[in-house]
């Protein structure tokens, strides 16, 4: 196999702070024409495959911001050994963060290391109803503290104001790009990066509440050495190597074997997705995380249970394993056994399930929520996705290498689906568009 950028030079070098995010990043840039690979985690040696990309996946998002820190520094260290040209950090549309990061210090690192003195900050992706006016950020028609956001068990989103957020977690001074300016075009931002500049700015939230507007200001980030932005700012980076949309970059292997989805997130959308799903009448299970607690032994009679009951049903269609719960269950469970401790071993919980349904023959696989993605990837033995075409919104298929124990010679088939993305019947459409 010839290593990435053979025929082209490596345009983007991206770092993700969790797993759905990275697909969700490298499903614009394919969706642009890009041909994408995504790491999980920092490798150990040149990813395979030709890329004009290449995405960086981390679970960096809730960790001690030092922590995150230390992970984003090395994959940026081993990007810029593959020559990447710009490098773009990747959060949440959502700007999931606490008051004190991380991503703040995450991006002040990153500047450092790139002796880079200005950069933007957008989490704006209006094909998911995310957009950013005079510096707020809105999910849908409500503010970002209005939505359900503000209940999210590990970073609950109080302030919608994202200078103010920002400014919260960083030294440099932080200003705004204001929808006025992004509306008059990529000279007008030019200008107005300058002045921010001189004034002493070292970053800027920019505005952004239509695919235009993230087209528009697209030309006036190509001389920045940093990006950090969600995954919508994405779509208007190709262009300015002159690439267009290309069906053949999202191109991946025919989709075989059996089908199934494991859930973990507990967010609004996927709530709706799991209730649509057993409303269609599929068979679907449900994890109780008290009962993995009960005793050393309770995970794995667990595990072992649902592979049984996933066994004979799996020849007629997908099935659904989901510890997916309201926010009152959620805080009732976390109340009992602690919120990392809960979420830890539920976590653990579906990723051994996600192994034993591919040792059983699903080669079809939807992961649905950003920890339980991560934890399933690395289950399998995920260490490199190559990424195909668009279920939803920031929500691709992908095919990937597994574990040899595993005995899936040609791979597995694999959405990696943040918790709040996707149309209420996600779970039921995805393997339709993956055999389309």
């Amino acid at each position: 196999m010839s290593t990435a950028n053979a025929s082209r030079p490596l345009l983007l070098g991206c770092i993700a702070d969790d797993f759905t995010g990275a697909t969700d990043l490298a499903n614009n840039l394919v969706r642009a024409g890009l041909r994408v690979v995504q790491t999980i985690g920092v490798p150990d040696t040149p990813p395979e495959g030709e890329a004009d990309a290449i995405v960086v996946a981390l679970k960096s998002r809730t960790i001690p911001a030092d922590e995150a820190v230390a992970q984003s520094l090395d994959a940026l260290r081993w990007l810029q050994a593959r020559g990447a040209r710009q490098i773009y950090f990747k959060y949440c549309s959502t700007f999931d963060s606490t008051a004190h990061g991380n991503i703040g210090p995450v991006t002040e690192a990153l500047m450092d290391a790139l002796d880079a003195p200005f950069t933007i900050a957008t989490p704006a992706f209006p094909d998911n109803g995310r957009t950013v006016f005079k510096g707020y950020l809105f999910v849908g028609d409500v503010l970002l503290n209005e939505s359900g956001m503000r209940d999210h068990p590990l970073t609950p989103m109080r302030d919608a104001n994202l200078v103010r957020v920002l400014q919260a977690q960083t030294r440099r001074r932080v200003g705004l790009i204001d929808h006025r300016t992004v509306a008059t075009g990529a000279d007008a931002v030019r200008a107005r990066i300058a002045a921010l500049q001189a004034e002493g700015v070292g970053i800027a939230i920019v505005d952004a509440v239509s695919n235009d507007d993230l087209m528009r200001m697209g030309p006036a980030l190509a001389g920045l050495k940093l990006l950090t932005a969600g995954s919508g700012v994405a779509i208007a980076l190709p262009a300015n190597a002159g690439i267009a949309p290309s069906a053949q970059a999202a191109a991946l292997p025919p989709a075989r074997g059996l089908q199934a989805i494991v859930s973990g997130s507990c967010s609004v959308a996927t709530n709706g997705q799991v209730a649509h799903f057993i409303a269609s009448g599929r068979p679907a299970l449900a994890l109780d995380p008290l009962r993995l607690a009960a005793d050393a032994r309770a995970v794995d009679r667990t595990v072992a249970e649902v592979l049984d009951w996933a066994a004979p049903q799996l020849a007629t269609g997908p099935v659904l394993v989901y510890a997916t719960a309201e926010p009152a269950t959620v805080r009732a469970v976390q109340a009992k056994l602690g919120v990392e401790a809960a979420g830890a071993l539920v976590e653990h919980a579906l990723s051994r399930i996600a192994r034993g349904l591919v040792g059983l023959g699903v080669r079809q696989l939807v992961v649905a929520g950003g920890e339980t993605s991560g934890a399933c990837v690395q289950a399998l033995g995920v260490t490199q996705l190559r990424i195909g075409g668009q279920i939803d919104p920031g929500v691709p298929w992908c095919h990937a290498p597994v574990d040899a124990a595993l005995q899936a010679a040609d791979g597995v088939h694999i959405t990696l689906k943040s918790g709040n993305f996707g149309t209420t019947d996600f779970f039921t459409k995805a393997f339709g568009q993956l055999q389309a």
